[in-house]
């Protein structure tokens, strides 16, 4: 037997977002299976519109609430929770207006869907920058609405690191939405025909509506008093087989506190890779096979207009909470081969620990990311190393990719760092050096500079610097940089064998391009 509060089960959840935007054209495609077609098929009875609203556990009973039935139990022999996780929606002045609307089901979709449509809205402000708010706010500008994101952090998208994640809020500025962030909300006013968003800082924006994304929690309440075990924000404790601290009670989903596969540590994932993987698990120990749930690390990708951004593992801040010390490079390659047509260039960032193993990445492009990301949680989840990375043999041809891939590029830049091939360096840590105990040399050529180079820097471009190395003082720490890192590397390589002591910036110019 199989309960749903709602009306319709196992639909594209994801795809919501796009249905609104008008991407995709036809509702029924949301819908994956319905009630008729699992009885047909696997002969499970489902009960839509009911509602469990209590387990008792020792008598192996739930109560649910039906809209055909009224209130009435069940027994159950094994049961499985899978009660997702609902919209936060904050105790602020004005958040029950009819004006704002939170994003979970086919219902929440017809409804903002049907709202834009009959009201002629033209403006909305989104509270909240993460996946779903972006997703919406591309979809909303996408039907051409003036669409404002409202985040009260420093930066959008908390599982990206601030340095990677500013390509997308530069490309959601560039396609016209405004972002403001910083600045949480704190009050809606209705004023009848728009609603007023007043932030924290003062300010006010107007909008016909409010799509509000300001994040998800575990909706456990109906099990609060069955005796299975909740952790501290709620969420459902489970061990590796998906099993609850009741024998015979199994949790997946949204709803579940699991293992972060890379530190250890206790966390909640909200995935839908995860969530199909831990209802397979709870069900092959529920039928007798022995599975386990080895943890999650997060891999996510997100379609921002043109640009993708994707990630895995832990990110910086992940890795600084649970003490766990790292390293880290940023590269640019292009998405294949430079001299076939369409190449498009990319950023990847990579984070390992002193043994080489792989903790984390990031990427973001046009084209390409979502393979090179794709390899690296490949290894993150076989516990691979930056030496596995620079020895993978990945599939080559003009067209898709080059003979040494990114992600053996990244391998190898990586393996450099940790040999003391190089002396890496960032531009946030160039930042915090004295700057009278160090040169700055820009080995590009003389046009590349002129175009732009950082303030302070000497350009001697690489192809010269063996002849004019006596320009340099031996007394200075020379920080040198290139485009992306090659040739700053061969400069480190130079001036060290002439007895300098020398850094190269990982990333090169084109970090401080992206950062700007």
């Amino acid at each position: 037997i199989m309960f749903e509060r709602g009306e319709h089960i196992s639909f594209a959840n994801c795809g919501l977002p796009y249905y609104i935007g008008g991407v995709i054209k036809e509702r029924d495609e949301l819908l994956v299976q319905t009630a008729e077609s699992m009885k047909s098929r696997f002969n499970i009875d489902v009960r839509v519109r009911s509602e469990v609203i209590k387990v008792d556990t020792d008598n192996k009973k739930v109560t649910v609430k039906s809209d055909s039935k009224g209130i009435y139990e069940e027994t159950y022999d094994y049961l499985v929770l899978a009660p997702g996780a609902k919209a936060i929606k904050p105790g602020i002045p004005g958040i029950n207006s009819n004006k704002i609307f939170t994003l979970r089901n086919i219902a929440d979709m017809d409804a903002i869907k049907d709202y834009i449509d009959k009201k002629g809205v033209s403006s909305v402000v989104v509270a909240g920058g993460g996946f779903v708010g972006v997703e919406m706010a591309e979809n909303l500008k996408l039907k051409g609405l003036n669409v404002v994101i409202v985040e009260a952090a420093s930066h959008i998208l908390a599982p990206f690191d601030s340095d990677i994640v500013v390509s997308v809020e530069k490309e959601l500025v560039k396609n016209g939405v405004d972002l403001v962030l910083s600045d949480g909300v704190k009050e809606f006013v209705d004023t009848g025909n728009h609603i007023d968003v007043v932030l924290n800082s003062g300010k006010t924006l107007a909008a016909d509506m409010v799509i509000l994304s300001i994040g998800i929690t575990p909706d456990t309440g109906f099990i609060k008093d069955s005796g299975i075990k909740l952790g501290p924000k709620g969420h459902i404790i489970v061990n590796e087989k998906m099993q609850t601290n009741i024998e015979n009670i199994y949790a997946a989903g949204d709803a579940v506190e699991v293992t972060d596969f890379v530190t250890g540590l206790k966390t909640a994932v909200q995935l839908a890779g995860p969530a199909n993987k831990q209802g397979r698990i709870a069900a092959n120990n529920i039928s007798g096979l022995n599975s386990v749930y080895r943890g999650a690390q997060g891999t996510a990708i997100i379609k921002v207009f043109g640009l993708t951004a994707a990630v895995t593992g832990a990110n910086e801040r992940a890795l600084e909470r649970a003490g766990i010390d790292f390293k880290k490079i940023f590269i640019h390659p292009s998405s294949h081969a430079s001299y076939y047509p369409g190449a498009l260039p990319m950023t990847l960032k990579l984070l390992f620990d002193d043994s080489g193993k792989v903790l984390g990445a990031q990427g973001v492009g046009y084209k390409g990311v979502d393979k090179r990301i794709d390899v690296i949680a490949a290894a993150i989840r076989f516990k691979g190393t930056v030496y596995d990375l620079a020895d993978l043999e990945l599939s080559y041809a003009p067209p898709y990719s080059s003979a040494k891939d990114p992600v053996n590029m990244a391998g190898y830049v990586a393996q450099n760092a940790l040999t003391n091939k190089t002396n890496i360096i960032t531009w946030d840590e160039v930042s915090k050096l004295n700057k009278d105990d160090y040169i700055l040399l820009d080995v590009r050529t003389e046009g590349e500079f002129r175009r732009g180079h950082v303030e302070g820097a000497v350009n001697i471009p690489l192809n010269s610097l063996r002849d004019r190395a006596d320009e340099l003082d031996k007394s200075k720490i020379i920080i040198a940089y290139c485009k992306v890192g090659i040739r700053g590397y061969i400069a480190e390589r130079i001036l060290t064998q002439k007895g300098f002591k020398v850094f190269n910036v990982t990333g090169g110019y084109t970090e401080v391009e992206r950062l700007r």
